[in-house]
């Protein structure tokens, strides 16, 4: 089934990702594949979120996270625990939202016309999936506020899906 993809106009970034995670609802309805819809997210972040270079999903694969359903430009395959932006929200399990991508410590430079990052970890009944990572080419473009939303999404997500 196709789903149409509404343009979102808000007059503040709480109610814009409440919209954005109705549509996010309607489009995972009745889908639990979980490669599905992790594909099926990162391309409705990708077309409602301004701003954005690349959106997409890193997974926990033998101890790395290992790149996922995206959008975007190709990208780094592995990324260690612990390491870059990806991998410190992993370790940390909670997100991380950096204004500056180059001021970031051992930031891993995948696409270099990324200045801005926000990555939310996946977590499942206390275990690890691996990590929504969104990147944008404008510094300081994500704040708590994306990452609350984001969050949100992440359990539409996890409770939509049969996950592995």
């Amino acid at each position: 089934m196709s789903h149409a993809v509404a343009a979102i106009h808000a007059s503040s970034k709480s109610e814009f990702y409440a919209a954005l995670n109705r549509q996010l609802e309607a489009v995972l309805h009745g889908e639990r594949n979980w490669i599905c819809n992790l594909a099926q997210t990162s391309a409705l972040l990708m077309q409602t979120l301004p701003d954005l270079n690349w959106a997409g999903f890193y997974l926990l694969e033998n101890g790395s996270l290992v790149l996922g359903p995206f959008q975007g430009k190709v990208a780094c395959v592995r990324i260690a625990l612990g390491k870059g932006v990806c991998g410190t929200a992993a370790t940390r399990r909670e997100s991380i939202v950096v204004p500056d991508v180059h001021a970031f410590p051992g930031h891993i430079a995948c696409d270099s016309a990324s200045n801005s990052e926000v990555v939310v970890p996946l977590l499942h009944r206390g275990q690890l999936l691996g990590v929504l990572d969104l990147d944008s080419p404008t510094l300081n473009r994500f704040e708590v506020a994306d990452a609350r939303g984001l969050e949100r999404a992440v359990q539409i997500l996890l409770a939509a899906s049969d996950v592995p």
